[in-house]
Protein backbone atom coordinates (compact mmCIF):
# COMPACT_ATOMS: atom_id res chain seq x y z
CA UNK A 1 0.00 0.00 0.00
CA UNK A 2 1.62 3.02 -0.97
CA UNK A 3 0.90 5.24 2.19
CA UNK A 4 2.83 8.90 1.07
CA UNK A 5 4.44 9.27 4.00
CA UNK A 6 1.62 8.29 6.77
CA UNK A 7 4.00 5.80 8.59
CA UNK A 8 1.40 4.94 10.87
CA UNK A 9 -0.61 3.58 7.88
CA UNK A 10 1.04 0.12 7.85
CA UNK A 11 -0.66 -0.57 11.00
CA UNK A 12 -3.96 -2.16 10.97
CA UNK A 13 -6.33 0.15 11.48
CA UNK A 14 -8.94 -1.85 13.42
CA UNK A 15 -5.97 -2.49 15.90
CA UNK A 16 -5.17 1.06 15.90
CA UNK A 17 -8.69 2.19 16.81
CA UNK A 18 -8.86 -0.24 19.48
CA UNK A 19 -5.46 1.11 20.94
CA UNK A 20 -6.80 4.34 20.84
CA UNK A 21 -10.24 4.07 22.28
CA UNK A 22 -9.19 1.78 24.85
CA UNK A 23 -7.22 4.54 26.23
CA UNK A 24 -10.60 6.80 27.19
CA UNK A 25 -13.11 3.90 27.17
CA UNK A 26 -14.51 4.41 30.68
CA UNK A 27 -14.62 8.22 29.94
CA UNK A 28 -16.93 7.05 26.75
CA UNK A 29 -18.75 4.72 28.70
CA UNK A 30 -19.50 8.17 30.87
CA UNK A 31 -20.56 10.44 27.37
CA UNK A 32 -22.97 7.60 26.52
CA UNK A 33 -24.50 8.35 30.67
CA UNK A 34 -24.58 11.84 30.07
CA UNK A 35 -25.66 11.80 26.70
CA UNK A 36 -28.65 9.90 27.67
CA UNK A 37 -28.98 12.35 30.72
CA UNK A 38 -29.19 15.47 28.64
CA UNK A 39 -31.31 13.50 26.89
CA UNK A 40 -34.08 13.37 28.81
CA UNK A 41 -36.98 15.51 29.07
CA UNK A 42 -40.44 15.79 30.57
CA UNK A 43 -41.84 16.15 26.89
CA UNK A 44 -42.40 12.63 25.76
CA UNK A 45 -41.30 13.18 22.19
CA UNK A 46 -38.24 14.53 22.87
CA UNK A 47 -37.07 11.97 25.54
CA UNK A 48 -38.12 9.31 23.41
CA UNK A 49 -35.91 10.88 20.20
CA UNK A 50 -33.09 11.54 21.91
CA UNK A 51 -32.75 7.73 23.41
CA UNK A 52 -33.36 7.27 19.63
CA UNK A 53 -30.77 9.10 18.41
CA UNK A 54 -28.18 7.97 21.36
CA UNK A 55 -29.16 4.21 20.98
CA UNK A 56 -28.44 4.50 16.96
CA UNK A 57 -24.39 4.74 18.35
CA UNK A 58 -21.83 6.06 15.62
CA UNK A 59 -18.38 5.97 16.41
CA UNK A 60 -18.19 8.81 19.02
CA UNK A 61 -14.90 10.19 17.31
CA UNK A 62 -15.39 13.83 18.28
CA UNK A 63 -15.97 13.74 21.69
CA UNK A 64 -13.10 10.94 21.99
CA UNK A 65 -10.79 13.83 20.30
CA UNK A 66 -11.92 16.36 22.93
CA UNK A 67 -11.25 14.15 25.43
CA UNK A 68 -7.78 12.67 24.17
CA UNK A 69 -6.95 16.34 23.32
CA UNK A 70 -7.34 17.55 26.86
CA UNK A 71 -5.34 14.61 28.41
CA UNK A 72 -2.36 15.11 25.48
CA UNK A 73 -2.25 18.54 26.95
CA UNK A 74 -1.62 17.18 30.50
CA UNK A 75 -5.46 17.70 31.45
CA UNK A 76 -7.75 15.33 33.15
CA UNK A 77 -10.67 13.85 30.57
CA UNK A 78 -11.72 12.08 33.39
CA UNK A 79 -13.66 15.23 35.69
CA UNK A 80 -17.73 15.79 34.80
CA UNK A 81 -16.57 19.18 32.88
CA UNK A 82 -14.89 17.28 30.55
CA UNK A 83 -17.27 14.78 30.01
CA UNK A 84 -20.12 17.08 29.66
CA UNK A 85 -18.34 19.46 26.96
CA UNK A 86 -17.82 15.98 25.30
CA UNK A 87 -21.33 15.49 24.67
CA UNK A 88 -22.09 18.71 24.08
CA UNK A 89 -20.02 17.85 20.76
CA UNK A 90 -21.76 14.93 19.77
CA UNK A 91 -25.07 16.74 20.44
CA UNK A 92 -23.83 19.43 17.70
CA UNK A 93 -22.87 16.41 15.68
CA UNK A 94 -25.88 14.78 16.35
CA UNK A 95 -28.03 18.17 15.24
CA UNK A 96 -25.99 18.33 12.25
CA UNK A 97 -26.88 15.20 11.47
CA UNK A 98 -30.49 15.38 11.82
CA UNK A 99 -30.81 18.55 9.89
CA UNK A 100 -28.66 17.12 7.24
CA UNK A 101 -30.94 14.06 6.55
CA UNK A 102 -33.99 16.64 6.10
CA UNK A 103 -31.96 19.05 3.78
CA UNK A 104 -31.12 14.96 1.78
CA UNK A 105 -34.63 13.49 2.19
CA UNK A 106 -32.22 10.36 3.64
CA UNK A 107 -34.06 7.56 4.80
CA UNK A 108 -31.50 5.79 7.03
CA UNK A 109 -28.56 6.68 9.28
CA UNK A 110 -26.17 4.11 10.82
CA UNK A 111 -28.46 1.11 9.38
CA UNK A 112 -31.64 2.77 11.22
CA UNK A 113 -34.81 4.80 10.02
CA UNK A 114 -33.42 8.43 10.18
CA UNK A 115 -35.09 10.55 12.34
CA UNK A 116 -37.19 12.68 9.96
CA UNK A 117 -37.53 9.19 8.17
CA UNK A 118 -39.22 7.71 11.08
CA UNK A 119 -40.92 10.77 12.62
CA UNK A 120 -41.39 13.25 9.81
CA UNK A 121 -39.42 16.37 8.82
CA UNK A 122 -41.80 18.66 11.15
CA UNK A 123 -40.47 16.61 13.83
CA UNK A 124 -36.99 16.08 12.98
CA UNK A 125 -36.16 19.71 12.33
CA UNK A 126 -37.59 20.77 16.07
CA UNK A 127 -35.37 17.88 17.78
CA UNK A 128 -32.18 19.09 15.54
CA UNK A 129 -33.00 22.67 17.26
CA UNK A 130 -33.60 21.19 20.50
CA UNK A 131 -30.13 19.55 20.07
CA UNK A 132 -28.47 22.91 19.32
CA UNK A 133 -29.87 24.48 22.24
CA UNK A 134 -29.13 21.70 24.87
CA UNK A 135 -25.76 21.65 23.43
CA UNK A 136 -25.33 25.51 24.33
CA UNK A 137 -27.64 25.46 27.76
CA UNK A 138 -24.48 22.56 29.11
CA UNK A 139 -21.64 24.96 27.65
CA UNK A 140 -23.07 27.70 29.71
CA UNK A 141 -22.09 26.11 32.86
CA UNK A 142 -18.10 26.61 31.52
CA UNK A 143 -18.76 30.48 32.12
CA UNK A 144 -16.08 30.25 29.54
CA UNK A 145 -16.36 33.05 26.63
CA UNK A 146 -13.67 31.42 24.71
CA UNK A 147 -15.42 27.79 24.34
CA UNK A 148 -18.75 29.84 23.65
CA UNK A 149 -17.03 31.67 21.05
CA UNK A 150 -16.02 28.65 19.30
CA UNK A 151 -18.95 26.51 19.74
CA UNK A 152 -20.95 29.87 18.28
CA UNK A 153 -18.30 30.12 15.48
CA UNK A 154 -18.31 26.55 14.33
CA UNK A 155 -21.95 26.57 14.23
CA UNK A 156 -22.17 29.26 12.02
CA UNK A 157 -19.66 27.82 9.44
CA UNK A 158 -21.46 24.37 9.82
CA UNK A 159 -24.96 26.25 8.77
CA UNK A 160 -23.04 28.32 6.15
CA UNK A 161 -21.15 25.74 4.47
CA UNK A 162 -24.46 23.50 4.23
CA UNK A 163 -26.45 27.29 2.70
CA UNK A 164 -23.49 27.33 0.46
CA UNK A 165 -23.72 23.80 -1.04
CA UNK A 166 -27.57 24.04 -1.85
CA UNK A 167 -26.46 26.74 -4.07
CA UNK A 168 -24.24 24.15 -5.46
CA UNK A 169 -26.43 21.35 -5.68
CA UNK A 170 -26.85 19.91 -9.45
CA UNK A 171 -23.85 21.95 -10.94
CA UNK A 172 -20.78 20.47 -12.73
CA UNK A 173 -19.16 23.88 -12.39
CA UNK A 174 -17.57 23.68 -8.62
CA UNK A 175 -13.97 24.08 -7.95
CA UNK A 176 -11.55 22.42 -5.74
CA UNK A 177 -11.82 26.28 -3.94
CA UNK A 178 -15.21 25.69 -3.53
CA UNK A 179 -15.48 22.07 -2.99
CA UNK A 180 -12.79 22.48 0.24
CA UNK A 181 -14.58 25.59 1.43
CA UNK A 182 -17.62 23.59 2.07
CA UNK A 183 -16.00 20.53 3.07
CA UNK A 184 -14.16 22.20 6.28
CA UNK A 185 -17.33 23.86 7.09
CA UNK A 186 -19.61 21.41 7.10
CA UNK A 187 -17.04 18.69 8.76
CA UNK A 188 -13.59 19.68 9.13
CA UNK A 189 -14.52 22.95 11.86
CA UNK A 190 -16.15 20.63 14.24
CA UNK A 191 -13.38 18.34 14.48
CA UNK A 192 -11.05 21.27 15.19
CA UNK A 193 -13.02 22.90 17.72
CA UNK A 194 -13.84 19.35 19.41
CA UNK A 195 -9.70 19.44 19.60
CA UNK A 196 -9.13 22.96 20.55
CA UNK A 197 -11.69 23.01 23.45
CA UNK A 198 -10.55 19.72 24.97
CA UNK A 199 -6.72 21.56 24.79
CA UNK A 200 -8.47 24.73 26.79
CA UNK A 201 -10.20 22.73 29.17
CA UNK A 202 -6.80 20.75 29.90
CA UNK A 203 -4.09 23.46 29.61
CA UNK A 204 -4.22 27.16 29.05
CA UNK A 205 -1.07 26.65 26.38
CA UNK A 206 -1.98 29.13 23.51
CA UNK A 207 0.79 27.19 21.52
CA UNK A 208 -0.96 23.58 22.09
CA UNK A 209 -4.44 25.42 21.48
CA UNK A 210 -3.40 26.20 18.16
CA UNK A 211 -1.29 22.67 17.17
CA UNK A 212 -4.79 21.19 18.68
CA UNK A 213 -7.13 23.41 16.38
CA UNK A 214 -5.35 22.60 13.13
CA UNK A 215 -4.84 19.07 14.15
CA UNK A 216 -8.95 18.98 14.16
CA UNK A 217 -9.03 20.90 10.74
CA UNK A 218 -6.72 18.58 8.97
CA UNK A 219 -7.90 15.68 10.62
CA UNK A 220 -11.55 16.23 9.79
CA UNK A 221 -10.56 17.49 6.23
CA UNK A 222 -9.08 13.99 6.00
CA UNK A 223 -12.25 12.32 7.20
CA UNK A 224 -14.48 13.95 4.92
CA UNK A 225 -12.23 13.02 1.59
CA UNK A 226 -12.56 9.47 2.55
CA UNK A 227 -16.35 9.58 3.26
CA UNK A 228 -16.50 10.50 0.12
CA UNK A 229 -14.79 8.20 -1.42
CA UNK A 230 -16.55 5.83 0.73
CA UNK A 231 -19.34 7.03 -0.90
CA UNK A 232 -18.67 5.73 -4.11
CA UNK A 233 -16.11 2.81 -3.17
CA UNK A 234 -18.14 1.14 -0.08
CA UNK A 235 -21.75 -0.85 -0.23
CA UNK A 236 -25.20 0.37 1.99
CA UNK A 237 -24.16 -2.55 4.35
CA UNK A 238 -20.98 -0.99 5.55
CA UNK A 239 -22.23 2.73 4.85
CA UNK A 240 -24.95 2.25 7.41
CA UNK A 241 -26.89 4.47 4.43
CA UNK A 242 -27.75 4.60 1.15
CA UNK A 243 -24.19 4.10 -1.48
CA UNK A 244 -24.07 6.40 -4.37
CA UNK A 245 -26.48 9.29 -2.81
CA UNK A 246 -23.94 12.29 -3.04
CA UNK A 247 -24.37 12.74 -6.83
CA UNK A 248 -28.27 11.59 -6.83
CA UNK A 249 -28.57 14.49 -4.04
CA UNK A 250 -26.68 17.05 -6.27
CA UNK A 251 -23.77 16.75 -4.83
CA UNK A 252 -19.90 16.85 -6.72
CA UNK A 253 -17.25 15.70 -4.56
CA UNK A 254 -13.96 15.63 -5.73
CA UNK A 255 -13.24 12.27 -7.20
CA UNK A 256 -16.05 13.67 -9.51
CA UNK A 257 -14.05 16.91 -10.16
CA UNK A 258 -11.05 14.91 -10.95
CA UNK A 259 -12.64 13.00 -13.19
CA UNK A 260 -14.17 15.95 -14.86
CA UNK A 261 -10.26 17.50 -15.29
CA UNK A 262 -9.25 14.57 -17.26
CA UNK A 263 -12.77 12.84 -19.07
CA UNK A 264 -14.77 16.38 -20.19
CA UNK A 265 -17.36 14.22 -21.63
CA UNK A 266 -18.51 12.48 -18.17
CA UNK A 267 -20.14 15.80 -17.75
CA UNK A 268 -23.23 15.03 -19.59
CA UNK A 269 -23.48 11.62 -17.52
CA UNK A 270 -22.89 13.16 -14.04
CA UNK A 271 -25.76 15.68 -15.11
CA UNK A 272 -28.30 12.72 -16.45
CA UNK A 273 -27.76 10.91 -13.36
CA UNK A 274 -28.38 14.11 -11.20
CA UNK A 275 -31.23 15.38 -13.15
CA UNK A 276 -32.92 11.39 -13.15
CA UNK A 277 -32.00 11.22 -9.16
CA UNK A 278 -31.49 7.71 -10.10
CA UNK A 279 -28.40 5.29 -11.82
CA UNK A 280 -30.82 3.80 -14.13
CA UNK A 281 -29.71 4.98 -17.18
CA UNK A 282 -25.78 5.34 -16.01
CA UNK A 283 -25.11 2.68 -13.59
CA UNK A 284 -22.78 3.66 -10.04
CA UNK A 285 -20.36 0.76 -11.01
CA UNK A 286 -19.76 2.12 -14.70
CA UNK A 287 -19.39 5.33 -13.33
CA UNK A 288 -16.60 3.73 -10.55
CA UNK A 289 -14.78 2.44 -13.58
CA UNK A 290 -13.89 5.53 -14.98
CA UNK A 291 -13.11 7.05 -11.42
CA UNK A 292 -10.72 4.19 -11.27
CA UNK A 293 -9.75 4.56 -14.80
CA UNK A 294 -8.50 8.24 -14.80
CA UNK A 295 -6.87 8.27 -11.19
CA UNK A 296 -9.53 9.93 -9.84
CA UNK A 297 -10.16 7.66 -6.89
CA UNK A 298 -6.09 7.50 -6.19
CA UNK A 299 -5.71 11.24 -6.31
CA UNK A 300 -8.63 11.72 -4.04
CA UNK A 301 -7.15 9.18 -1.73
CA UNK A 302 -3.08 11.07 -2.57
CA UNK A 303 -5.01 14.38 -1.06
CA UNK A 304 -6.22 12.55 2.15
CA UNK A 305 -2.98 11.22 2.89
CA UNK A 306 -1.66 14.50 3.02
CA UNK A 307 -3.94 15.94 4.95
CA UNK A 308 -3.66 13.40 7.38
CA UNK A 309 0.15 13.46 7.73
CA UNK A 310 -0.53 17.18 8.18
CA UNK A 311 -2.45 16.58 10.83
CA UNK A 312 0.09 14.28 12.82
CA UNK A 313 3.18 16.98 11.67
CA UNK A 314 0.91 19.59 13.46
CA UNK A 315 1.13 18.06 16.95
CA UNK A 316 4.82 17.29 17.29
CA UNK A 317 5.04 19.85 20.14
CA UNK A 318 2.80 18.45 22.07
CA UNK A 319 4.73 16.69 25.19
CA UNK A 320 5.35 12.82 24.66
CA UNK A 321 2.72 10.72 26.25
CA UNK A 322 0.18 7.81 25.05
CA UNK A 323 -2.81 10.29 24.29
CA UNK A 324 -0.07 12.16 21.96
CA UNK A 325 0.60 8.94 20.45
CA UNK A 326 -2.89 7.83 20.30
CA UNK A 327 -3.56 11.22 18.25
CA UNK A 328 -0.92 10.62 16.08
CA UNK A 329 -2.12 7.24 15.35
CA UNK A 330 -5.91 8.47 14.46
CA UNK A 331 -5.39 9.57 10.77
CA UNK A 332 -4.71 5.65 10.37
CA UNK A 333 -7.95 5.05 11.43
CA UNK A 334 -9.63 7.28 9.50
CA UNK A 335 -7.61 6.93 6.58
CA UNK A 336 -8.19 3.08 6.38
CA UNK A 337 -11.76 3.36 7.36
CA UNK A 338 -14.23 1.21 5.16
CA UNK A 339 -17.30 2.76 6.50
Amino acid sequence: MQTFGLTAAVEDPRISARKVFSLISNELLLVEEEFERQAKSNIQVIAFIGEYLRASGGKRVRPALCLLSNYAVGGNGSTMRSIRMATVMEFLHTATLVHDDIIDNAETRRNRSSVNSRFGNQTAVLMGDWLYMSAFETSLGERSLEILDILTRVTRKMTEGELIQLTMLGRTDIDETKYFDILQRKTAHLFSACCEIGGIMGNQNKNYQEALRDYGLYLGTAFQLVDDLLDFTADEEVLGKAAGADLLEGKVTLPLIKLLEKKKDARSILQRIMHDGTYKNASREGLLEMLNETGAIEETRKRAYEYAEAARDSIEILPESEYRNALMSLPSYIIERKG
